[in-house]
């Protein structure tokens, strides 16, 4: 069953650190009665407009255990104002799939036609992250930013902007400039590009892994041989890439 809330924008500040390393105790900020499960439609007020975004909650979800936060940022052909097509690619394809990866609750904005994932749309963002952080039982100090081209983009410059709220960064097929590497030293990063990229050039991840590495930062890369601008897919339906987010094991070497 889909609910739809209409909900104001809060900002609330947290200090976060990494879902790789040494946590703070989690803090349950449920509202008991919030039990519905799936995906969850809602809205958010922001300066006199209304912007849909999804809440994706799994169908074990208890308030009685406090629960880990991916932040998903959607690519350019799921910007809009209908609040489904951002959960139709990327991560929401992957859930749908395979659930039982997926122990977490999963926060999807939507980007209008109007914007990219910066100025009134990275406080969207943040928005419904802050939101959703309060309204179920989560564990603030694991939250993920991740997201898939326009988004991927948009995982590179929020994480450098807003580093110390994230555990961990993962940027699939997006770009930033270079100079921005050394603000997400201190994040851990797994960064994905399909080699034959035509829409956006995987020289652009390059770029960012050999600037990070250069810093001493705690970046891993997959770059996949022969695939095209679609290289989500793969990632999001990578299982060691989904227990990494979830602090569950390490990458590969």
């Amino acid at each position: 069953m889909t609910m739809r809330l209409f909900l104001s924008a809060a900002v609330l500040g947290a200090a976060l650190c990494g879902c790789h390393g040494a946590r703070p105790p989690a803090q349950v900020g449920a509202i008991p009665h919030m039990t519905e499960t799936g995906f969850i439609d809602k809205s958010i007020h922001l300066d006199g407009r209304s912007y849909p975004y999804v809440v994706y909650v799994p169908p074990d979800y208890s308030s009685r255990k406090a629960w880990p936060v991916f932040l998903f940022l959607h690519g350019k052909g799921e910007r809009g104002s209908d609040g489904i097509a951002q959960t139709r690619v990327g991560i929401g394809t992957a859930i749908r799939e395979h659930p039982e990866r997926f122990p977490c609750i999963v926060v999807m904005p939507q980007c209008d036609t109007e914007h990219m994932w910066e100025g009134p749309m990275e406080t969207l963002a943040l928005a419904a992250l802050d939101r959703t952080l309060v309204e179920y039982a989560t564990d603030a100090s694991h939250v993920v930013l991740t997201g898939l081209s326009m988004g991927g983009r948009g995982a590179w410059t929020i994480g450098a902007r807003h580093a110390e709220r994230f555990c961990a960064i993962v940027p699939i097929c997006g770009w930033a400039e270079p100079e921005t590497a050394g603000a997400l030293t201190r994040v851990p990063i797994w960064a994905w590009h399909g080699e034959a990229d035509p829409v956006v050039p995987v020289e652009s991840t390059r770029k960012m892994v050999e600037g990070l590495r250069a810093l001493g930062g705690d970046v891993r890369y997959t770059e996949l041989p022969g695939v095209t601008h679609n290289s989500w897919d793969a990632a999001y339906g990578n299982e060691d890439l989904i227990a990494w987010m979830l602090g569950e094991q390490a990458p590969p070497n």
